[in-house]
């Protein structure tokens, strides 16, 4: 029996969340004429949708919801549209989200056109030619996005390959895993990395055949300059980031984002975006639990203030697949690259940071979200978990393996067994699913990366994220990858791995909000929840599966309002190329304020 919110109104033997309502019960908005896919197992589809103070009144048939219209009732019409609950963000990083509207873009198709070394060269001098007065200003450049995997070399670029565009400006390339980049010669010089430099603990500082470093970067050698670099952006730096971040979420479709790997800083930045009344979604944070303890103890919460909120602890324990640090329990493949024999990429951190930090988490009941790619970071996570839940009992924390690109079959009965959240990378299939198949983990081990399909035949719930900056926060496109497993070459890789579009569809909605405690208010179109909802250009469980990625956000809306609404004839690329929801030229303003900030720093 479910009670009608504000009314004595009863349901009694029916599925549907209507049953009459009482005066004081007039809709603000009624949602109608498209479909209507709730995500609620107990009524999957429904003809209306009203909606009172941000919050859902009533989900039933027209007839029936017609009857909380009233004079001031807006009529909300979806014109065939589908409408579904907002996507809510398994993993990323919106903050960071922003360098990607922010910098020179080195995507490759279909996100960007760079395609080689040339073309990479190409696009930062376009990006210089393009916003001279601020590189002159601040004397940096900052390119986002680029793949060795996509490059026509299949390599990195080098320090002098950058140093051709410009000897004299600091330059940083950022690889589009996020974990490694390359330098020019001034940015390692800025850095302070010379021929003497060691490698740092959890990072490598690649070397050219003289012994030198080659300007390309891995994990803690990366974080390490670019971090300093970014240091120059002063606050109002990184609430541009978090301002341009959390509208490109909202421009996918997206209610709830994730800052996955955060900070303090960040999460002030959020905060001051909100308090400015500029940050149109919801957004949780988990600071990295070996730098910000007490941060993270001090303000933790299940609570919003405004629309942010931290949401517990984020650990990182080894690196990207694709460009080869991910630590496996067996060799690569065949890597490309200069490479030992058996390499088995490393950890960024000890097994005892490992145990530390999980048991820190358990101890105090926050929840604890991992990075962990490679079957060895999986097995030490497995381990630390198995140890916590000895030591204090069954998680209540709801713990959460971010990624698990190459878990063994073993290992999801393990996170299973241990009540681990799986939030799973099946966009990996599309962007990277050739080349883990040619030189990762090879033909046979590919199959069953991003193993969705072992998780559903254990009945397990799924997160399916982006990683954003990694990947653009495409929803469609995750769905899309999810469901077909379609590499960029067309192979289909693993197909014993897909799951159905509906699963597709919880994975981006009701089961990430079951990942974040909000199960109750978030996820699905129900009675009493917010009125957090995303319209798509057409019905995905009613088209080809094979177009699911050509599907458009048409609106989103959150607590009631529009926060986001596609131009009339804009096509789905353009929505990549536009980084503001507002006037293009409106990046261009922003752009300047960064750097500016950066300057006066």
């Amino acid at each position: 029996m479910r009670v009608l919110a504000g009314s004595s109104a009863f349901l009694l033997g029916t599925v549907v969340s209507f049953a009459g309502a009482m005066a004081q019960d007039i809709a603000d908005t009624i949602y109608s004429g498209g479909p209507i896919l709730t995500i609620n197992d107990a009524q999957p589809t429904a003809e209306a949708v009203a909606v009172k103070d941000g919050k859902i009144l009533a989900v039933g048939t027209m007839d029936e919801i017609s009857a909380l219209k009233g004079d001031a009732t807006e009529m909300f019409e979806l014109a065939g549209r589908a409408m579904l609950p907002g996507f809510v963000d398994s993993h990323g990083h919106v903050v960071m989200g922003g360098i990607q509207a922010l910098s020179a873009n080195m995507l490759a198709p279909p996100d960007g056109e760079i395609t080689d070394i040339a073309s990479l060269q190409q696009g930062l001098r376009d990006w210089i030619a393009e916003n001279k007065e601020i590189v002159d200003s601040v004397n940096l450049v900052i390119g986002f996005g680029y793949d060795n995997a996509q490059l026509a070399e299949l390599r990195h670029p080098t320090r002098d390959e950058l140093d051709e565009v410009s000897a004299d400006v600091p330059i940083m390339i950022i690889h589009q895993s996020g974990h490694l980049g390359v330098a020019n010669s001034k940015a390692l010089e800025v850095a302070g990395i010379t021929d003497a430099s060691e490698n740092p603990p959890g990072g490598v500082i690649r070397r050219g055949d003289d012994g030198s470093p080659n300007g390309v970067l891995e994990e803690y050698a990366f974080f390490g300059t670019l971090v300093p670099l970014l240091s120059q952006l002063g606050p109002e730096g990184f609430e541009t980031f978090a301002k341009a971040g959390a509208e490109m979420w909202a421009r996918f479709g997206y209610t709830t984002a994730q800052e996955g790997r955060s900070s303090a800083g960040n999460v002030a930045a959020l905060k001051a975006v909100d308090a400015k009344g500029e940050l149109p979604i919801d957004v949780v944070a988990f600071p990295d639990v070996l730098e910000a303890q007490d941060f993270i103890e001090a303000n933790t919460s299940l609570e919003y203030d405004g629309r942010v909120r931290v949401g517990g602890c984020k650990l990182t324990i080894d690196g990207s697949p694709q460009g080869f640090t991910a630590l496996r329990d067996r060799p690569y493949y065949d890597p490309v690259g200069d490479y030992p024999p058996g390499y088995k990429g490393y950890a960024a951190v000890t097994e005892e940071q490992v145990n530390d930090s999980v048991d820190w988490c358990f101890e105090h009941g926050f929840q604890i979200l991992t990075h962990a790619n490679g079957e060895g970071a999986s097995d030490m996570l497995i381990a630390a978990i198995t140890a916590a839940e000895e030591k204090y009992g069954e998680p209540t924390n709801r713990p959460v393996l971010i990624h698990g690109q190459f878990l063994r079959e073993d290992q999801v009965d393990s996170i299973k067994a241990l009540g681990v959240f799986p939030s799973l990378f099946p966009m990996h299939t599309y962007y990277w699913g050739d080349w883990h198949r040619d030189h990762t983990v090879g033909p046979v081990n590919a199959e069953n990366i991003s193993p969705t399909g072992w998780v559903r035949q254990r009945g397990m719930m799924f997160g399916s994220h982006h990683d954003a900056p990694v990947a653009f926060p495409d929803s469609m496109r995750i769905l899309s990858a999810t469901v077909t497993r379609r590499t960029r070459s067309g192979d289909i890789l693993g197909p014993a791995q897909r799951v159905s579009v509906m699963d597709g569809l919880k994975a981006l909605t009701i089961w990430p909000a079951w990942q974040h405690f909000e199960e109750d208010r978030k996820g699905s179109i129900e009675v009493g929840k917010l009125a957090d909802f995303v319209i798509l250009s057409d019905d995905p469980t009613a088209v080809d599966p094979e177009t699911l990625a050509e599907l458009s956000i048409r609106v989103t809306i959150k607590d009631g309002e529009v926060v986001y609404e596609a131009p009339e004839g804009e096509k789905k690329t353009e929505l990549r190329d536009r980084p503001f929801l507002g006037d293009p030229e409106m990046g261009h303003e922003l752009l300047d304020s960064m750097y500016a900030a950066m300057k006066s720093n």
